[in-house]
């Protein structure tokens, strides 16, 4: 099979490395792809959104499957592209249908969605310009901090937590009336806060049938101990250590069973990734949030975890027979820590020389920010690197990934020392 995937970061990386192992990958394209990529297949200077060129390049290179790592080019709808388009419909597309991605793509359908089928959630209401003093009103029903999350797409900065009741209802302000996050913060929703430990599911689906993947957490903020900013990622840990069998069975039952079907009542087609942020309290199990695709960096510990063919996989998904493959996962704990550049997840440089490489013994390295110029790779991205190992447990397969961060090596690099520190 020839195959094409979307993206240029880590978990393309991820999915590169998976695919290019597998007997059946022909051809491997990745668009755009980074200086990781480019060792495992060939790099096109294409952008995720550009349809056209997508089609062309899907064409010219007799592509026969295509696996979509953003979210951003299937909440604008290239399942439906593809499906519609007399040259490419015959293409399997590793992703939902644009009214499937809303599950990611619209926060109110989400939580519209999710009260429909008894999904357990947080309690929210959904508001715009044209009723903010009902906003003002249902702030001042719940307890800090107080949640505030724009509708749509706003690049991973729409999702706010404050303490501060009148800050709460400036920033609502400041959202739905002078359009902070553009048009995708024309509606906010509202939701009280949950507390406890976060981890995230993924479950691969046709839309019919699905497999639960293994288990992630991941941590967001900048500084040791979850302090600072968020940014999109600064190492995760698979499995969850309290995500026992146990804990398995009761998310599928209260939570992935009711979304599947909820999906098929909806007629919605969906094939892909289903990414389910929750919240767990003692017994109480909440949804966050959908995501239509992998995570970053959850994608660099779940994947390398799959011991089974993952092309073999999304071949079932495409000609129908994914309900009778088999899913088989490795034991071991994978750990994966990011390499960021100094200043992310505000102002940083790129262009800095990476070095070290070639010294990496025991893990695997995933490229998210980088470049090849010339013999020398450069940074190019807040995000630099990923490294991913395992061990017995986590304390094992993080001192493989600390080590080898060690010997890498560019002009202000930094990442966090204390990844699961909290499990």
């Amino acid at each position: 099979m020839n195959v094409l995937i979307l993206g240029s970061g880590a978990r393309e990386h991820a999915f590169a490395w998976k695919i290019a192992k597998s007997s059946m990958c022909n051809k491997l394209f990745i668009a755009p792809g980074n200086a990781g990529t480019s060792e495992l297949g060939t790099n096109v200077e294409v952008e995720v959104n550009d349809f056209e060129r997508i089609k062309k390049l899907a064409i010219d290179e007799e592509i026969d499957m295509l696996i979509v790592g953003p979210e951003d080019p299937l909440v604008n709808g290239i399942f439906d592209f593809f499906n519609e388009t007399e040259d490419l419909k015959h293409i399997t597309v590793i992703g939902p249908s644009k009214q499937g991605a809303r599950l990611e793509g619209s926060k109110e359908f989400a939580k519209e969605f999710m009260q429909k089928y008894n999904i357990p959630t947080a309690k929210y209401e959904a508001f715009t310009k044209n009723n903010l003093e009902d906003g003002f009103a249902f702030l001042d029903t719940l307890n800090p901090p107080y949640v505030l999350k724009a509708d749509g797409l706003a690049a991973g900065k729409g999702v706010l937590i404050l303490e501060d009741l009148k800050e709460a209802k400036n920033e609502l302000k400041e959202m739905v009336a002078d359009g902070k996050f553009g048009a995708a913060s024309s509606t906010v929703v509202i939701e009280e806060f949950l507390d406890g430990i976060e981890l995230s599911i993924f479950v691969l689906t046709d839309g019919d049938s699905y497999k639960i993947l293994p288990s992630a957490k991941d941590y967001k903020r900048i500084g040791e101990g979850d302090a600072g900013l968020n940014t999109g990622g600064m190492g995760a840990i698979s499995p969850v250590p309290f995500a026992d069998r146990f804990f398995i069975e009761k998310v599928e039952t209260e939570i992935i069973k009711p979304t599947i079907h909820g999906l098929k009542e909806e007629g919605i087609v969906y094939h892909g990734f289903i990414f389910i942020g929750l919240i767990v309290n003692g017994n109480d199990v909440k949804v966050i949030e959908y995501n239509v695709r992998m995570g970053d960096p959850e994608t660099e510990v779940v994947i390398p975890r799959i011991k089974s063919d993952l092309l073999h996989l999304f071949k079932g998904i495409g000609d129908g027979t994914f309900s009778e493959k088999d899913l088989h996962i490795d034991e071991d704990t994978a750990a994966t820590i990011m390499l960021v550049s100094g200043g992310y997840p505000e102002k940083y440089e790129k262009g800095k020389v990476i070095s070290g490489l070639d010294d990496i013994d025991g893990s695997i390295v995933f490229h998210a920010g980088t470049k090849q110029e010339e013999d020398a790779v450069l940074t190019n991205g807040g995000r630099v690197l990923a490294i991913t190992s395992f061990g017995i447990n986590i304390e094992d397969a993080l001192s493989k990934s600390f080590a080898n961060a060690e010997k890498i090596n560019f002009e202000k690099k930094y990442y966090r020392k204390d990844i699961g520190f909290d499990l």
